[in-house]
């Protein structure tokens, strides 16, 4: 059975990484579904409202199976995704490249977080599949 994704990535904060978001929920794709697909787009343009985001990506939330997030780069929109998700009992994935940034302690002393350090974009997907069920 194909698991729902809630793929978590910063885009106000800043769009650095966006490639690798895009690289990473393509390969995610292959076998499940990404409810946030679009945090992977390269030119991603906001057309919704403040108020429909919100409510939209906390809908997403909530049917997700699982919320993956990549954190290298500081978003004040994942860390409340985060948040939202650990209150609702969604299982939460935290990845970082920790050759590039130092994760917050609200994360990583926050046992119900599993967090995922990597100084390679290859160690994520060996990762993923485990979470994911497909190895």
């Amino acid at each position: 059975m194909n698991k729902k994704i809630y793929f978590a990535g910063s885009i106000r904060g800043g769009r650095i990484d966006a490639e690798l978001y895009n690289r990473l929920i393509t390969y995610m794709q292959k076998t499940d579904i990404v409810l946030t697909e679009h945090i992977g787009h390269l030119n991603l343009k906001e057309s919704r409202n403040d108020v429909e985001i919100y409510e939209q990506d906390t809908a997403w939330l909530r049917e997700s199976d699982v919320l993956i997030a990549e954190c290298t780069c500081p978003s004040l929109g994942v860390g409340y995704e985060l948040a939202y998700a650990e209150a609702i009992g969604k299982p939460c994935h935290v990845f970082y490249d920790k050759t590039k940034a130092n994760l917050s302690a609200m994360l990583t002393g926050d046992k119900y977080f599993k967090i995922h350090p990597y100084s390679s974009e290859d160690e994520i997907y060996a990762v993923v599949d485990e979470i994911l069920g497909n190895r």
